[in-house]
């Protein structure tokens, strides 16, 4: 019978580890620090890199940290002049072929290979010689792409192929005419791209990177003639403190609504406001199809159920690709970000007596794929473009950077009215699986008048970072206007990340699975883990995130969206009701097929 753990030694320190387990693993476990650039977290090794090079008592050569497992009585050693020597030279090769120009680069602050080098004693490059001819890349809305900066690691390559089962990057020719991008050295914008930005947030230097609009933003608080208003998703106030030293689940939401204010915004708003929204709206479409659906005794495969999460904007452009057949089953709400816009140049601007065409709506998203969602040609419902400028987390770093404010001695602010105020459920929709508990809230006790009977309102199933969760709950103890689903048990899941998405439909397809309600999010974790967050984002810092997400929720006193008196308030006094001829016309939307390239 195989052991289930070895015992080893790591710098003349034994350990006992699980077998099976790489030297990388190992030493990561032990706190032992191994550098690396080709590693990617749950992923199989590509020794690509040959940075984690370690010595094995027994081996000729030095070996591969990341790609070589542990075995009984293993010597291992991370140390000694031998392997400064191999990685400093393995660096040098790298430099060699890099554009390294550090001092304009976006990633000059935290460049993996930059901190290698320094860590390493790099200060001359012995290698001279022809260096790969570079290409940018800026044709998509949410990424950018310097191919001479490019070190080979093939990093995006791993998450676009296997997290996400995109593959629009890939290794392209030999040798030292290999290029890392689309097929035929193609740009972006010709092949099939979902531009969830998870490339950029795995690069380990600038070679890909949000389209930074910080330039445009600026100009357009400079400018006297317009009223600017920005918007925050959750996931940004706990991912934000990264970028000042703060650690990380760190949640700086004050401090963040007072750097807005200094930047100049008129108004600082929350997205999840219209994250309570979202759930209003969303809730009632899905109770509505489950009505049709038991009620009329439709066919449990008609095309009404299950019906999907609308939030992510990269899972919508996968479907339009991928599968086109399930259009039909997104829930037609637009994403909290474009609710915002439209009501924003509608509601507000007419509460403030504000001329829309004079107002600017920026968000502060998590996602680079928000940068492209804003200029869909379905969103513009407010009769202009709803969101005019995306920023991710990092963005807003940097402006805060540029403008010389000390964040850390900042106040904490409250956001302003009367789009700024959110219950508990909003805050998690940063997480895998807080928009299916958000939605479940509410649609549980609108369907019943009893809370849902779970510890602290939390569904523990669809919690954590599983690829896949799945939960069911049986209703009971309805009000008579909902008796018909008395007794029903709705099966609901949860999948984050386009692989696991594909997964899920698949089996679904083929008629293995069946369920009501589905919530797909498109990076790893959620929105806390998306392509436009402070880098680099493992599990640890995944989990201390949602931690913070947690403690935001459990901290207020509303924490079901359909409790927010301002949602109450703004259906009395403009939209009238959920799914009515306003909201359809402002909060809602459709998608269409897209060819794949």
């Amino acid at each position: 019978m195989l052991n289930t753990t070895v015992n080893i030694t790591i710098n003349d320190k034994k350990f006992e580890v699980e077998n099976g387990i790489t030297i990388l693993e190992a030493a990561k476990r032990a706190n032992i620090h191994i550098p690396t650039l080709c590693h990617f977290e749950g992923k199989k090794p590509i020794g690509a890199c040959r940075i984690c090079l370690v010595e094995v008592k027994g081996a000729k050569d030095p070996v591969a940290a990341c790609s070589t497992p542990v075995g009984e009585n293993m010597q291992i050693s991370t140390r000694g002049r031998e392997l400064r020597l191999a990685r400093k030279g393995v660096i040098e090769l790298l430099l060699s072929e890099h554009n390294g120009e550090c001092p304009t680069c976006s990633r000059n602050s935290d460049c993996e290979l930059k901190a290698l080098a320094e860590e390493h004693g790099v200060k001359d490059l012995p290698y001279s010689g022809e260096k790969k001819g570079g290409k940018i890349d800026d044709t998509t809305w949410g990424l950018y792409r310097d191919s001479s900066k490019c070190i080979h690691c093939r990093r995006c390559i791993e998450v676009c192929n296997g997290v996400q089962g995109v593959s629009s990057i890939s290794a392209q020719f030999r040798g030292f005419k290999t290029q890392i991008g689309p097929a035929f050295a193609a740009d972006l914008d010709e092949v099939t791209c979902v531009q969830c930005g998870q490339c950029a947030a795995v690069c380990p230097v600038g070679a890909i990177s949000e389209q930074s609009e910080i330039e445009s933003v600026l100009s357009e608080l400079e400018n006297p003639k317009k009223y600017v208003v920005v918007q925050t998703a959750p996931a940004v106030r706990v991912a934000l403190g990264e970028e000042f030293s703060y650690p990380v689940g760190t949640s700086v939401t004050g401090k963040m609504v007072s750097a807005l204010k200094e930047l100049g915004f008129n108004a600082v708003f929350d997205t999840n406001f219209t994250a309570d929204l979202t759930i209003i709206e969303e809730g009632t479409e899905l109770l509505t199809r489950l009505k049709d659906s038991i009620v009329d005794k439709k066919d449990k495969k008609s095309p009404a159920l299950p019906m999907f999460t609308s939030c992510s904007p990269g899972w919508i452009q996968y479907v339009e690709h991928f599968y086109p057949d399930f259009i039909k089953n997104i829930s037609t709400c637009k994403s909290p970000q474009q609710m915002f816009g439209a009501l924003a140049k509608t509601y507000y601007a007419n509460k403030i007596g504000v001329n829309p065409a004079d107002m600017v709506v920026v968000s502060i998203m998590p996602c680079t794929a928000k940068k492209a969602e804003a200029r869909r040609e379905e969103m513009f419902s407010s009769g202009y473009q709803d969101v005019d400028y995306v920023l991710t987390t990092r963005e807003l770093a940097r402006m805060i950077k540029q403008s010389s404010i000390d964040f850390q001695s900042l106040p904490d602010s409250q956001m302003d009215s009367p789009l700024g105020f959110s219950s508990g459920a909003a805050d998690i929709f940063g997480n895998s699986g807080g928009v299916m508990e958000a939605a479940i809230r509410t649609a549980y006790e609108l369907v019943t008048g009893k809370e849902l009977p779970v510890k602290n309102l939390h569904l523990a199933e669809v919690a954590g970072l599983k690829g896949i969760k799945e939960a069911s709950l049986t209703i009971t103890g309805c009000k008579d206007e909902w008796k018909f689903f008395e007794n029903v048990t709705l099966k609901v899941a949860v999948a984050h990340g386009l692989e696991n998405a594909k997964e899920l439909i698949e089996k679904i397809k083929k008629g293995d699975l069946s369920y009501h309600f589905i919530e797909v999010m498109t990076c790893p974790g959620g929105c806390i883990g998306g392509g436009g967050q402070p880098r680099f984002t493992d599990n640890h810092t995944r989990e201390k995130r949602i931690a913070a997400l947690y403690r935001e929720d459990e901290g207020k006193k509303i924490r079901k969206s359909h409790d927010n008196p301002d949602i109450e308030k703004l259906y009395k006094e403009f939209l009238g009701k959920p799914l009515g001829n306003l909201s359809h016309k402002l909060l809602h939307t459709h998608y269409h097929k897209r060819e794949r390239v």
